[in-house]
């Protein structure tokens, strides 16, 4: 993939994880974030922080993003958009379900102007990582 194409694909992921920041339910936080998470056949699938009262409830953008998409039949991705108003990274909940189903995935860190602040892969965030190949008789995905 040439720079422009790369730059390309991550401003575009990085437009759609704003735009759905937009629908954040962020009562609480006042935090809203959005993630666009690409699937292996190209499909986005789009997330954003959902808060409740009680606060274990919430759900966060980029596990919305993941959980359409599985709900949906993907199961293999390879790049996502994060976006908040200071480029917070996934937390460790979302990094671990991320990993479940894609170890080598990329991850794009923006703020809401659409600034990318970090592009790396999820194992530069979650080191050593436990995933279904670390079970003896780990379920297909």
């Amino acid at each position: 993939m040439t720079t422009a194409n790369h730059n390309d694909v991550a401003s575009g992921l990085v437009q759609a994880a704003i735009t759905a920041a937009e629908h954040a339910y962020a009562p609480y936080s006042h935090y809203p974030v959005g993630a666009a998470l690409r699937a292996g056949d190209g499909t986005i699938f789009t997330g954003c922080n959902v808060e409740n009262a009680s606060y274990p409830a919430t759900i966060c953008a980029e596990r919305t993003a993941l959980v359409k998409a599985v709900s949906e039949g993907q199961r293999q991705f390879d790049l996502i958009a994060v976006v908040t108003r200071n480029g917070g990274f996934p937390c460790g909940i979302c990094r671990q379900m991320l990993y479940e189903f894609a170890p080598d995935l990329r991850i794009i860190v923006a703020n809401l102007d659409g600034e990318i602040l970090n592009d790396a892969p999820l194992s530069d965030l979650l080191a050593h990582g436990f995933g279904p190949a670390h079970l003896p008789h780990s379920a297909e995905k």
